[in-house]
């Protein structure tokens, strides 16, 4: 009973942030004809107004939506690509803030790309690690080698955390300083949907908020199994 309280507590700051975000951009992907223009079309607007033409804009079905630094890509689900909704335009814009931030030589969006590819080799390893450990500990005979192991993998794969920590400034500079002037200034909001967008840029970013909360609960829990 003494940590079903705590356990309630961890469970409403995890899952509320994805709730939450959730719940914002479903409600403004209705009507999904408010605009003029799709997601895409925006997207690719902007990017030929900034004078970025060799940033392409494509549909994913996999990964959400995201720009990729390395191809030069600007990533869109199909409800963003293909939708003319609040929402669609709006994660469009957020996007394209990320290619502007790449052409500007952004240091903290630099940093992210060199550090996400650390990491994935890391938390590789890490999973490695993770199978190795029962081996140590049982098949070797090897007890404290196979937690020394296991300490290892479970460090690795809670790098994640600061993946998404580090990618909290890069996400709000997007939205606020980038998507949402390009938004208002250039006129291609609706008046009555200005405050709406606001929330949608802030959803883009808490994501990674969720993300960087999963993930330390997962290295607590596993710290906790260590430690019995």
């Amino acid at each position: 009973m003494h940590l079903l309280i705590p356990l309630i507590f961890i469970a409403a700051v995890v899952f509320f942030p994805q709730w939450w975000v959730k719940r914002v951009l479903s409600r403004y992907r209705r009507p999904d004809d408010r605009y003029q223009g799709t997601g895409g079309e925006l997207a690719r607007h902007l990017l030929e107004k900034l004078g970025l033409e060799d940033v392409k804009v494509e549909q994913t079905d996999s990964g959400g939506d995201h720009y990729d630094p390395r191809d030069r890509v600007v990533r869109l689900s199909p409800e963003h690509y293909e939708g003319a909704s609040l929402t669609a335009v709006t994660v469009a814009a957020h996007e394209v803030g990320h290619a502007i931030q790449h052409a500007d030589g952004y240091k903290p969006l630099v940093w992210r790309t060199r550090l996400v590819e650390t990491m994935q080799r890391f938390q590789r390893f890490g999973v490695i690690l993770l199978a190795l450990a029962p081996v140590a500990m049982l098949a070797l005979r090897l007890p404290r080698a196979g937690l020394v192991l296991l300490a290892m993998a479970i460090a690795s794969l809670a790098s994640g955390v600061i993946v998404h920590l580090v990618t909290l400034p890069t996400e709000f500079d997007a939205s606020f300083r980038r998507a949402l002037p390009m938004l208002e200034k250039g006129g291609y909001l609706k008046p009555e949907d200005r405050r709406p967008a606001r929330r949608i840029l802030t959803a883009a970013a808490i994501t990674y908020v969720a993300g960087a909360l999963i993930g330390l609960v997962n290295f607590w829990w596993w710290m906790r199994l260590l430690g019995r």
